[in-house]
């Protein structure tokens, strides 16, 4: 099986919401999923790229059924107002990909609500859509995957100080916030089976491959691609690394495949993991901590305000 002609199953009669869809990684996904027959939502901060996004996968997929809402996961607000849009709609949510991220901005940044933009943006936000559509997510049980990073296996999370307030580091608050993302993946899945919300929640990875998260982006202060990102461009174009058509694969899998399960973690099979077929691997040792997963999900709550059945 070459790795971009996965099977996927027949999706036809399901919905699925991608985040962080409008480019990369989550762009291909959500193009896979459109292609397999599965109805696709798009939430997107730019409405430009969102558009541009779809009309993408209707030029590869003709007659696919896709479409944009607004979503800014950095903000508590914009979260509510999709999470009421998609209650008010009243449709049973089949597979949620929490995919969106935001990648080492050179300086810290706040949100409106006051929160580290990478905590915010990859964890928080993440953490609080789920918890506010819980009831379209049970209604068919749902596949809930939530994209991590191989930064997860790196530090850990910043506990002391979760905002990095009294100090910053680009790739340690990267770190922190993939770390909470995974544990909360990894917990969702214990609280749905104790709690029989019918939820299916696991977590998968991409290795490394060569997308737009690391490259210039003059809102986040980085104005050119640095060294690191036209490296991994050069690895990925000789094969040693991966594309975001190879690395949309784990979370693909993850979130569609019979043979994927609850509590596992899924990513490239090939040399440290950084590129190659999609596979279950040992989840972290960070990622696989459930007294962790207990209190980052307590945190959580008590951040966003939005709480999760008990």
């Amino acid at each position: 099986m070459g790795s971009q002609q996965m099977d996927v199953p027949n999706l036809s009669g399901t919905l699925a919401v991608v985040t962080g869809a409008s480019d990369g990684l989550g762009l291909r996904l959500a193009g896979r999923l459109a292609q397999a027959g599965a109805e696709v939502i798009l939430p997107v901060r730019n409405e430009r790229k969102g558009a541009d996004a779809v009309a993408s996968i209707l030029h590869e997929t003709p007659g696919a059924t896709v479409s944009t809402r607004r979503l800014d996961l950095s903000s508590l607000q914009s979260v509510a107002d999709l999470a009421g849009q998609l209650l008010a709609e009243d449709r049973p949510v089949d597979v949620l990909v929490n995919n969106a991220g935001v990648m080492t901005p050179p300086r810290r940044q706040v949100t409106v609500d006051g929160f580290e933009l990478q905590f915010a943006t990859n964890h928080l936000g993440h953490f609080a859509l789920v918890a506010q559509i819980l009831p379209l997510l049970r209604k068919r049980g749902a596949r809930v995957t939530t994209q991590s990073s191989i930064a997860a296996n790196q530090n850990g999370i910043h506990w002391d100080d979760l905002q990095w307030e009294r100090s910053y580091s680009t790739s340690r608050s990267y770190s922190s916030s993939k770390i909470a993302s995974s544990l909360f993946g990894m917990e969702l899945d214990r609280r749905s089976r104790s709690g029989a919300w019918g939820i299916t929640s696991n977590v998968a990875h991409p290795g490394v491959a060569a997308t737009n998260l690391l490259a210039a982006h003059p809102e986040m202060g980085r104005a050119g691609d640095g060294i690191s990102v036209r490296l991994i461009r050069t690895l990925a174009r000789v094969g040693v690394l991966g594309t975001a058509e190879t690395g949309m694969l784990p979370a693909l899998y993850a979130a569609t495949s019979p043979r994927a399960g609850g509590g596992k973690f899924y990513g490239p099979s090939g040399f440290m993991h950084l590129r190659g077929e999609p596979a279950e691997q040992r989840p972290y040792e960070c990622m696989a901590d459930a007294p962790a997963a207990a209190r980052i999900w307590a945190i959580s709550e008590e951040l966003s305000g939005v709480r999760f059945p008990e």
